[in-house]
């Protein structure tokens, strides 16, 4: 079987270490399968991918369309769809030639499957209309939560042969917008054996935030996310500023990795509240890494704050590989396959005392925090593997491509 990735951007955020995963297990499932890949933009992405002897390509994105979204508009009613009325405008002579580009691309890979994996190619798969391929789209968002997205969507839904979600109420939401496309709902996985359990370096965390290497007996709780701002940077900081009894650091680990305009925080913005909420020299700055396991493992407390309804959130399933305490959003797609008090402390989502409350319970509860780590990573191994992640996609694929089309 031949298939063809799409993937809008180069960089490796969540949506994109999914796609890693899955390369890397259908690889190992079935070596015979022919995996190519064509991403927007350069990025690490496209380095692993052809690292893991994936036949990639870059057709480049024009900026304008790279960072064109409509993710902000949830709550700016009609002058955030004017301005970005105005954004799109000069876009359709661009749409039109990528798409043309994008055509030529897919037919000269000559697929048996096309694998969209981001919402602009879905979107940009309308240019391959008449070419006689299953496409399946991977939905890592809630597309009835986009304005423009969902109205897209709806429209070129007859091109999907089927869709994949995320988590059960991604899956929900999709089968509102996308009529009567069959929806299989994979959890994401990752990889138990890269992201295991092992001795923490707070040091060297310390050093990659640029601070002093921490007293002895100093507790490390974390928040590993992009600056998107629903990650809750702010909630996580205005909790860390009630916290003033133990003996506590907190980090920031993550960048603003995408390119749609007024849709993530600046390094500027977030250190303007560490000044703002009294955190100077208590709260570093550890950029992107790309291997983030050592940064889990140097943690005591990992967070994940999202103030609103997550469709999935691969660092929790991360983290709790890593054998991490965490406190949790239960809106969380991940949160589907937890139990609160038993792998996780679960919160209402955007609630900087609930946060604070439960990160005070787990700062004074040593043998709390050793109880939940233990649960974590037995949950992660049983519900959040890589290789069950690959062995269902594998399934849907199958159900698509006749057999003879198999390797």
């Amino acid at each position: 079987m031949r298939i063809l990735f799409l993937n809008p951007v180069g960089i490796l955020g969540g949506a994109e270490r999914a796609l890693v995963d899955l390369l890397a297990c259908l690889r190992t499932l079935e070596p015979g399968l022919s995996l190519h890949l064509i991403a927007g933009t350069d990025g690490p992405l496209v380095e692993t991918a052809r690292g893991l002897g994936v036949d990639t390509q870059v057709l480049a994105l024009p900026d304008r369309l790279s960072a064109l979204g409509d993710s902000g508009l949830r709550e700016q009613g009609r002058a955030g769809l004017l301005r970005f009325a105005r954004e799109i405008a000069p876009t359709p002579l661009l749409l039109a030639r990528y798409g043309l580009d994008l055509r030529r691309a897919v037919r000269d890979a000559a697929p048996d499957l096309l694998h969209s994996n981001g919402i602009k190619t879905h979107l940009l798969s309308a240019a391959t209309t008449g070419l006689p391929i299953p496409r399946v789209w991977h939905v890592h968002d809630f597309l009835g939560e986009r304005p423009l997205v969902r109205r897209a969507l709806s429209g070129l839904h007859p091109l999907a042969s089927a869709a994949i979600a995320n988590s059960q109420a991604v899956g929900d939401d999709a089968r509102t917008v996308l009529g009567k496309v069959p929806v299989h709902v994979v959890p994401n996985g990752v990889d138990v054996e890269r992201f295991s359990p092992a001795a923490g370096d707070g040091a060297h965390l310390d050093a990659l935030a640029g601070l002093p290497p921490a007293p002895p007996g100093t507790l490390r709780v974390g928040l590993v996310a992009t600056y998107a701002r629903w990650k809750g940077h702010d909630v996580f900081l205005e909790a860390a500023a009630q916290l003033t009894r133990q003996p506590v650091r907190f980090y920031l680990v993550g960048a603003p990795l995408y390119r749609t305009a007024g849709s993530q925080f600046t390094g500027a913005e977030l250190r303007e509240q560490v000044e703002r909420h009294g955190l100077t020299g208590r709260v570093g700055f550890v950029p992107f890494q790309p291997e983030p396991a050592r940064v889990y493992r140097a943690l005591d407390v990992f967070v994940h704050a999202s103030t609103r309804r997550e469709p999935f959130g691969l660092t929790i399933a991360e983290a709790l590989a890593c054998g991490r305490a965490a406190v949790i959003s239960r809106s969380s797609g991940a949160a589907e396959a937890l139990r609160d008090g038993e792998d996780v402390l679960a919160i209402e989502p955007g609630n900087a005392n609930t946060l604070a409350a439960a990160l005070r319970r787990l700062l004074e509860d040593e043998a709390l925090r050793a109880t939940l780590a233990r649960a974590a990573r037995d949950t992660a191994v049983r519900r959040f593997s890589r290789e069950r992640y690959a062995r269902d996609i594998l399934a849907v694929y199958r159900s698509l491509v006749p057999a003879r089309g198999h390797p």
